[in-house]
């Protein structure tokens, strides 16, 4: 039988729905979609889309830290942005934020996130 674990932290923006921050099946750990919200005061960061990419990648990072592992033990991430002209930024942060071998990765453009975003990011970690 499978053990599911809630995992939280408030080094992470705070669920603003009916979700959990993610969620631990053995090993695997699934990751809600993370928008740049500062988990300080829940504001959206909106100085520019670096700012932004860069606010989802450090609450992805804090929830992957809760969950006793860190983005480089990331298999899949999906990334939703507001517009594709964003994509070699995406690209330019992920060789920042993770170390080769990359996780496996789809990239699409959505017509509206929530909050005006213009990156959310969903992923996969095993552990």
């Amino acid at each position: 039988m499978s053990t599911k674990t809630i995992i939280s932290t408030e080094k992470a923006p705070a669920a603003i729905g009916t979700y959990s921050q993610a969620v631990k099946v053995d090993n695997t750990v699934y990751f809600s979609g993370q928008i740049p919200l500062n988990p300080e005061t829940m504001e959206m960061v909106t100085e520019s889309f670096e700012a932004q990419a860069k606010q989802v990648f450090e609450n992805l990072k804090a929830v992957a830290e809760a969950a006793d592992g860190s983005l480089n033990d990331f298999v899949k991430i999906t990334v939703l942005l507001s517009d594709l002209k964003f994509f070699g930024q995406v690209n330019e942060l992920m060789a920042e934020y993770f170390e080769a071998p990359y996780p496996a990765r789809a990239a699409y453009a959505v017509k509206a996130l929530p909050k005006d975003a213009d990156i959310e990011i969903e992923a996969v970690m095993v552990v």
